[in-house]
């Protein structure tokens, strides 16, 4: 059986890689700290923070492979993208009320990912009925 498309799982996998992507450059120490953990640290986060960043990359990379690689069981990729979409419908509230003008930036891209994830979990069963 070919695989059909899944424009809603690909969009979700390209969130979560950039956000993987962001995780990682501020693990790395660079300077966005404006743009995360609510906006309180200018410049490079502290140490701690950066550690949460790298895995948190870890993480996002993780789910944006299992989902371009369609691994693991369709019940377990379907709680997962449920759970994803909660996590990222809450991040979209709490980057929304952020008190940094830049970290409020992600309260659309959350927003958007969460539609994506939910619309995947219906592309998820509709591939396993196919």
């Amino acid at each position: 059986m070919v695989p059909t498309s899944q424009p809603a799982t690909e969009i979700t996998a390209t969130f979560l890689t950039g956000f993987a992507v962001f995780q990682t450059a501020l693990a790395a120490g660079a300077p966005w700290g404006a743009a995360s953990y609510g906006g309180g640290h200018a410049g490079r986060l502290p140490m701690g923070l950066r550690r949460l960043s790298g895995v948190a990359a870890v993480v996002y990379t993780a789910g944006a492979g299992a989902l371009v690689a369609r691994l693991g069981d369709p019940g377990v990729r379907r709680r997962a993208l449920t759970g994803l979409t909660g996590v990222m419908a809450a991040g979209t509230v709490m980057n929304t009320v952020s008190r940094s003008p830049v970290e409020r930036v992600w309260g659309p891209v959350c927003a958007a990912t969460a539609v994506a994830a939910w619309r995947a979990r219906s592309e998820q069963v509709t591939s396993r009925m196919a």
